[in-house]
C-alpha cells in the first residue's frame, strides 16, 4: 500500500495566517501540522509516500524533505491546472499510484489513534473503498453518506440537506478501483471533481465500499478557531512533564502535563497548567501560561497571561498586563502595551480577515 498526502491549496479560511506560511506547515502543538500526518502514515507501515503541492511550491519540500526523519521515502507530485478538486488530486497522481492499494490522507486533518485498524478491517472485509466517518454539529460543510441498513449507498458533497448527520473525514482507503472512478466522473457545479462523486460511481458500480466510524476525535483544521481546537486535542495526549530544570525556583508554579524546550528561561513569578508546550530558547519572565497554549522556539513573553492559543517561534508579548486567550500569533509577531510607546493608544497594523478585539 502507497499513500497520498494532500498539502496544497490557499487555506483561504486562515487568512491573514496562510498569506505567508502554507497551513499545512502550521505549528499544531509545537510541530508542523502535517508532520503529524506523516508520523501516523509511517506508524502504519506504509513506506511509500506522496505528498500534493501545489504548482511551483518550494517550501513545503525544503521543510519536510526527502523522509528520512520518518523513515519514508516521500515523493512530491504538484497539483497541475491548480486546485480542482480531491478526486483531481488522485487522477493527477495516477502514474506514482500504479496498481497498488492506496491510503489518501487529507493532511489537515487531525485524528486520534492509529492508522492500522483501519488497514487491517479494509483487508479483512476485501473492501474496495473504505470511508472513515465521524458525527458533527455541521455535515452540509462535508462529504455526507447516506446510510441504509448499515450500508453506505450514496455519498454528496456539501449537501443542503444532509441525509445523516457523519461527515465523511479525510483518511480514505482504496483499491485501484478508484483511479477507474476518477477517471468517469464531471466537473461538480463549483467546477471540481469531487471524491463523492468518485465514491458514489463505486457504489453504483458495485464496489464493496464500507464505513467506520472515528470514535474518538477528529478535526479538519479548516477555520482558525479548528486550528485551536486540533491543538488542544494534540496537547491533551501529553501524560507526564518534561522540564529542563533541576528544581523549581520560588515563584514558579508548574502542574499538569508540561513539555518545555533546551535553553528557555523563567524569570520572576511563573505559572503553567498544562497541558502546555513551550519551546527551546524562549524567555518567560512575570507569566501565567494556561492550558491547552503552545509556544514556539524563542518566543519572549513578560507580565502577560496566555491560555488556549498558539504563539509561533520569534514571537515577543511585552508587558501587556492583559490576557491574551483564543488567539493565534504568526511568527515574529510583537504584541506590547498601548503605553510602551508614545503617543499611547492602540496601533494597529491589520493584514485581511484579520479579527482584533480592543
Amino acid at each position: 500500500m502507497k499513500a497520498l498526502i494532500t498539502a496544497g491549496g490557499q487555506g483561504t479560511r486562515l487568512r491573514p495566517i496562510t498569506y505567508t506560511i502554507n497551513k499545512h506547515l502550521f505549528p499544531i502543538a509545537n510541530k508542523p501540522m502535517l508532520f503529524h500526518a506523516l508520523e501516523k502514515v509511517a506508524k502504519a507501515g506504509i513506506k511509500d509516500i506522496a505528498i500534493n503541492i501545489n504548482e511551483g511550491d518550494k517550501e513545503l519540500p525544503a521543510v519536510v524533505g526527502e523522509g528520512k526523519q520518518f523513515g519514508v521515502k516521500i515523493t512530491y507530485i504538484e497539483q497541475k491546472g491548480g486546485p480542482l478538486g480531491l478526486a483531481h488530486i488522485i487522477a493527477n497522481a495516477k502514474k506514482w499510484i500504479g496498481r497498488e492499494d492506496l491510503l489518501f490522507y487529507l493532511g489537515d486533518n487531525i485524528v486520534a489513534g492509529d492508522l492500522k485498524s483501519l488497514i487491517d478491517k479494509f483487508y479483512r472485509e476485501k473492501l474496495d473503498c473504505l470511508l472513515t466517518l465521524s458525527r458533527v454539529r455541521d455535515p452540509e460543510r462535508f462529504g455526507v453518506p447516506a446510510i441504509k441498513k448499515g450500508r453506505i449507498t450514496a455519498v454528496e458533497e456539501k449537501p443542503q440537506k444532509p441525509k445523516s448527520s457523519f461527515a465523511v473525514t479525510g483518511i480514505y482507503l482504496y483499491r485501484p478501483a478508484i483511479l477507474e472512478a476518477v477517471n468517469n466522473i464531471k466537473p461538480s457545479s463549483r467546477g471540481e471533481y469531487e471524491i463523492s462523486d468518485a465514491h458514489s460511481y463505486l457504489i453504483k458500480k458495485g464496489y464493496r465500499v464500507g464505513y467506520e466510524e472515528i470514535t474518538g476525535w477528529w478535526k479538519d483544521t479548516g477555520k482558525p478557531e479548528d486550528l485551536l481546537e486540533g491543538n488542544g486535542l494534540i496537547l491533551s495526549a501529553l501524560r507526564q512533564s518534561e522540564i529542563p530544570f533541576k528544581k523549581l525556583e520560588s515563584g514558579w508554579r508548574i502542574e499538569g502535563a508540561v513539555e518545555i524546550g533546551r535553553g528557555t528561561k523563567l524569570k520572576g513569578e511563573i505559572v503553567i497548567r498544562g497541558p502546555v508546550v513551550i519551546g527551546s530558547n524562549c524567555l518567560l519572565e512575570d507569566a501565567c501560561i494556561d492550558p491547552y497554549t503552545s509556544i514556539g522556539d524563542g518566543v519572549v513573553i513578560k507580565k502577560t497571561e496566555i491560555s488556549h492559543s498558539i504563539i509561533c517561534e520569534g514571537t515577543q508579548i511585552l508587558e501587556c498586563g492583559v490576557r491574551i486567550v483564543d488567539s493565534l500569533l504568526g511568527k515574529n509577531s510583537v504584541v506590547k502595551a498601548e503605553d510602551a510607546t508614545l503617543p499611547s493608544g492602540h496601533k494597529l497594523v491589520i493584514g485581511d480577515n484579520a479579527q482584533v478585539e480592543l
